[in-house]
């Protein structure tokens, strides 16, 4: 029988030196780990045998085992759901089989027990069998297959994969446990764990041991050791929040608490019960481009999928839990789900709950809800721009930063502090909160204390293509047209343009040419010399930027408007270059390094970097002679 050596994705093998090498408080977790994704090859069987009875004949009724030795000193997890082929193995166990893989690894900060706190994070909890176990052996037969695999591995950095015997389909885990890990063979133990993290399980869990007499072991007894009943279908004043909590771990296959739990039952022309969760961390697949949501579906407590696009928008991507509905048939497939009107008033309905409770929030806990929006503000801003029907509430409960100060505001918090006359919500839209603070386009509106937004997120430039104004109150980018801001204070009797300014205005835009739109004064700048801006009529400077980045720019990009600062030092020194004669000549180089330096403000890089340098090293040499 031929046996396949291979080597772990260099991701894992870290992870595995990182969970091996670790002092991890909770270890006992492996076993929540184990137990879920039992439970979970046991649903998507049940599912998949809706279509396909063949895969159901060698089943029989869905079982977990759990197998104590403490002879050879082995624990054995065991499951007669979907199971695993050569393929599935050395996906799901040879690599971290998710698309946030590259996430995962910025994550890791070099502290390995800071580092472990990860693991469920990023939904690699199998793994964590490491921490108790110097050699895992995993038997699975695929149903509906004939071929059955034996995956083995120490943990360290190879794995070995060849045929096996196996007469069911399913999955049987053995761990070799380490001497350090001795109390995880321990009967009542492993009770303990169970009944703590796995009570609610709907599949029974069997403890399968040989009895202990005068000290020797005998015959093997079997007992069941979950509860089995339906965590949602209880009354919540039956349910400790110790059990939420750990129904929210098994459920969404994450390590962090829950930051807010809805639960509730609909009765009436449909009927339904939810239990479902808001994660306080982002899960790993939060910004995969699928978007798919991760809430279960249930039929009269019978799992259907994991994979319904019709339950949640996009949007709602983060949530994680059950919806169990009395009205749809138990046979139902995935095709069937689609447009299926019982199925879409149970979407309608949950999301208007959702975000209910999350204006209830905002209004009762406003620390508790600014942390939500920290972590999961970004994906509920799609809504703005994909739900017409919840846009405006959507955009009411959304957060933003902005120059008035260092707390998280409405746009009707900003619609209350406008100043009087003033008629427009000024915003700027940036890559980072540190990039939008820095721009100079801000510069004239602190000055006249006009309160400017900060759009950072990517989604921001999409929404606000499809929203002009919000309360009456129109919206306009700083960076986009002519500021027009000597209107919204009293007026600064500005002086006419002076001959040297006019001047540099005419040989800045003799030598820039095209490169530019056009060159002008500007009302924007108090400190910085030079600035560029977007016409009223062209696109927006950063989601031009974003288009290109992604290569969706059709044409070349649009030649900006190149602003310069009368009152700046350096602009009054030009100025006065600008009058002697020559001074086109005499200024070439200087003009292209103020389109250089407006283009670096705006996170760009020059046209030519070499020239750039090159110009750039010439007036070094010229300040020290």
């Amino acid at each position: 029988m031929t046996t396949e050596k291979m080597g772990f994705e260099a991701e894992v093998s870290r992870l595995l030196h990182m969970m091996v090498h670790s002092v991890y408080s909770d270890r006992e977790i492996f076993l929540r780990e184990l137990i879920s994704n039992a439970s979970d090859a046991c649903d998507k069987l049940r599912y998949e045998g809706l279509t396909n009875s063949d895969l159901l004949k060698d089943s029989g009724d869905f079982a977990i085992d759990i197998r104590l030795d403490k002879e050879s000193k082995t624990l054995t997890v065991s499951d007669n759901g979907i199971g695993m082929n050569r393929e599935d193995l050395i996906s799901h166990l040879g690599t971290i089989a998710r698309s946030g893989t590259s996430s995962f690894m910025e994550n890791i900060s070099g502290d390995e027990k800071k580092d472990v706190n990860l693991i469920g994070q990023f939904g690699v909890g199998f793994y964590s069998v490491f921490m108790v176990a110097d050699k895992v052996e995993v038997l699975s037969r695929k149903a509906g297959e004939e071929k059955a695999y034996l995956w083995s591995s120490d943990g360290i950095g190879e794995y070995t994969i060849s045929e096996a015997e196996k007469v069911r389909n399913g999955t049987s885990i053995m761990l070799h446990i380490k001497d350090e890990a001795y109390e995880f063979i321990e009967i009542h133990r492993l009770k303990n764990i169970i009944k703590t993290y796995s009570d609610h399980v709907t599949i029974p869990i069997t403890m399968i041991s040989k009895s202990e007499e005068d000290g020797a072991e005998d015959e093997e007894t079997s007992e069941r050791v979950n509860d089995g009943t339906a965590l949602w279908a209880r009354s919540k004043s039956d349910i400790t929040e110790e059990q939420y909590k750990e129904f929210f771990h098994h459920v969404a296959h994450a390590y962090d608490d829950p930051g807010m739990t809805i639960h509730y039952r609909a009765e009436g022309k449909i009927e339904y019960t939810v239990m479902l969760f808001i994660p306080s961390q982002q899960p790993m697949d939060l910004f995969d481009p699928a978007r798919k949501t991760k809430v279960k579906l249930y039929v009269k407590r019978v799992f259907i999928t994991d994979d319904c696009e019709d339950i949640l928008p996009g949007y709602l991507r983060f949530m994680r839990g059950v919806v169990d509905s009395e009205d749809l048939p138990l046979n139902i497939s995935r095709e069937m789900l689609q447009n299926n009107p019982v199925m879409s008033s149970i979407s309608n309905a949950v999301t208007k709950r959702i975000l209910s409770e999350l204006e209830k929030k905002a209004k009762k806990d406003k620390d508790g809800y600014n942390q939500f929006w920290e972590t999961f503000g970004p994906v509920l801003k799609e809504g703005i721009y994909e739900d017409f029907a919840r846009r405006d509430q959507i955009l009411k409960m959304s957060r933003f930063y902005s120059t008035a100060g260092d707390e998280l505001t409405s746009l009707d918090d900003y619609v209350s502090r406008m100043n009087d006359g003033q008629d427009t919500i000024y915003y700027i839209t940036a890559d980072s909160l540190e990039a939008a603070k820095r721009s100079p386009q801000l510069e004239g509106f602190k000055a006249k204390d006009i309160e400017v937004i900060y759009f950072t997120d990517p989604v921001d430039e999409f929404w606000l293509q499809m929203i002009p104004e919000f309360d009456g109150k129109k919206l306009a980018s700083v960076t986009r047209g002519s500021a027009d801001l000597d209107d919204k204070k009293e007026d600064d009797n500005e002086e006419e343009k002076s001959p040297e300014l006019e001047a540099l205005l005419s040989v800045l835009k003799t030598n820039l040419g095209e490169t530019v739109k056009d060159v002008r004064k500007s009302n924007r700048l108090t400190d910085s010399a030079v600035c560029l801006v977007a016409d009223d009529n062209d696109m927006d400077m950063h989601m031009e930027r974003i288009l290109k980045m992604h290569n969706k720019l059709d044409g070349a990009a649009s030649a900006r408007v190149m602003e310069i600062n009368a009152d700046n030092d350096l602009i009054k020194a030009l100025s006065k270059a600008a009058t002697k004669k020559g001074s086109v000549d005499l200024l070439k180089d200087a003009s292209q390094m103020l389109l250089d330096q407006a283009k670096i403000m705006e996170g760009d890089l020059p046209d030519d970097p070499v020239a750039f340098a090159s110009r750039l090293s010439k007036v070094m040499e010229a300040s020290f002679k």
